[in-house]
């Protein structure tokens, strides 16, 4: 009888953590997506920036097109040319608020970026790649360094680089950090993970929790997600390909509310 209890109490201890498994992937993946949609429309918006930056100075060349023609007749277009110089000195104003704007994003993504890889050893950097897309930092790190074979455990050689990379997102306080699990196609399914959706969101939450505990990063600041096996940098046709499937990604962003209040704002010579 005493045998029996004993099987019954660990059945039930199981059922209980892969409860737990299962509530915990349900609302990384609710933070994920919302992280997800937030990073689109920052990207988005960037793209955007660039986009008015071009149409406003093919509407400047217009517009001084527009004065040059009323030049010639300026005795009877005196108020027509005071609005054009207007328009025309706005419409540079603006201009060069957006590209200040984008040359400081620029900017800080290249210092951030720059401070982090000269903080890495030549063999860390084998394993770390260091790069800026789209006015966002990517740090892509491999997974055989990151953690124990086959399991979301950190293991000890990983220590010394997400202190240095924990050091980095601390200092630039006034960036967002998702961290995204990734894995290759092969099926798993091991005790409390079903699949490489569980997998990959179970590694991004290890290294959060690493960020947040061992390193003293705000949680604020931290979003953990997971995207399995369905976002490959090369095709899991190969064993090389699977290697570089097998990652997660440190994606360090500006604040949106912070980077869209900083796009609305007027130039100074025009307040």
């Amino acid at each position: 009888m005493a045998l029996v209890g004993a099987v019954l109490l660990s059945g039930c201890a199981s059922k209980k953590d892969l409860q737990a498994c299962k509530d915990e992937n349900k609302a990384l993946s609710t933070n994920f997506q919302n992280t997800k949609e937030q990073l689109a429309a920052a990207t988005a918006r960037a793209e955007s920036l660039e986009q008015q930056v071009k149409s406003l100075t093919a509407a400047n060349s217009n517009l001084q097109a527009s004065l040059d023609k009323s030049l010639t007749n300026s005795s009877q277009n005196n108020v027509s040319i005071e609005k054009l110089v207007d328009q025309i000195n706005e419409s540079n104003k603006y201009i060069r608020h957006l590209v200040e704007v984008k040359s400081k994003s620029d900017s800080l993504n290249m210092v951030l970026t720059n401070n982090l890889t000269r903080s890495l050893s030549k063999e860390e950097l084998k394993e770390v790649d260091v790069q800026v897309l789209k006015g966002v930092v990517y740090i892509s790190l491999a997974d055989n360094m990151l953690y124990k074979s086959g399991s979301y455990e950190i293991n000890d050689r990983a220590a010394e680089t997400l202190s240095k990379i924990a050091k980095i997102i601390k200092d630039y306080k006034d960036y967002d950090v998702l961290i995204e699990g990734n894995t290759d196609d092969v099926p798993i399914k091991r005790e409390n993970i079903r699949n490489n959706w569980d997998l990959s969101c179970l590694r991004a939450s290890s290294v959060v929790q690493a960020l947040q505990n061992t390193y003293g990063v705000d949680p604020k600041r931290l979003t953990a997600g997971g995207r399995g096996e369905y976002n490959p940098l090369q095709p899991n046709t190969s064993e090389l390909g699977k290697q570089r499937n097998r990652r997660t990604q440190i994606i360090i962003t500006p604040k949106l509310d912070e980077f869209m209040e900083l796009i609305g704002q007027a130039p100074e010579e025009s307040k």
